[in-house]
């Protein structure tokens, strides 16, 4: 399993330098009109959340390449993102919720297929469910938004959010600013947002 709390400080520098060569996006603006109609928290995991996305820094970076090239295809805004070992997060706003689910699966089904050759695993389950919350409220936004981009921490590869690479964090802290998102964290608490379902 790729594990990002095992690298060494210059293993982690080689990993974002090779995000940035090929340049990676962090994270689009973000626009907070109109909050709640047409926003979604979309997850999907790995089959019993075996760590198949995170066996490589490549693997992962290709992944979240993939997710984000499928999102701009098919949503307004992206919002924030966070891709781990085993899961994803996405936090959108599209008027074509239903194209894009379907064209999530299709990414699940090239990916398994491409993943289990690879790892010479054919016939190996790789995702187990993609799934998608209707965003009800600017409170909810915020802290779907905080969720998101704790996750990395939440999970324990990370202290802090902006060491994680496969998420918006970073550009988010740099565009609002430390001491905005603080308020926001404090403001709109993850509590045990996700705690029955996330992996």
């Amino acid at each position: 399993m790729y594990d990002w709390r095992r690298m060494t400080g210059e293993d982690r520098a080689r990993v974002l330098e090779t995000r940035r060569a090929r340049h990676q996006p962090w994270h689009s603006p973000p626009h907070w009109e109109h909050l709640g109609e047409h926003r979604y928290l979309i997850s999907a995991a790995c089959y019993e959340h075996a760590p198949i996305i995170g066996k490589s820094p490549d693997r992962m970076t290709e992944c979240e390449a993939e997710l984000l090239r499928i999102c701009r295809e098919f949503c307004t805004e992206i919002h924030g993102w966070c891709i781990l070992p085993n899961h994803d997060h996405l936090l959108v706003r599209t008027e074509r919720i239903t194209e894009l689910l379907y064209e999530l699966g299709q990414f699940h089904g090239r990916s398994s297929f491409a993943w289990n050759g690879e790892d010479d695993t054919r016939g190996r389950k790789v995702w187990c469910n993609c799934f998608e919350r209707r965003i009800r409220s600017e409170r909810h936004f915020w802290a779907s938004l905080n969720y998101v981009h704790h996750n990395p921490v939440h999970h324990g590869y990370v202290k802090s959010w902006s060491d994680w690479p496969w998420s918006s964090a970073a550009e988010f802290l740099r565009q609002v600013g430390r001491d905005k998102a603080m308020k926001i964290w404090k403001r709109y608490p993850v509590l045990d947002y996700g705690k029955k379902w996330d992996p």
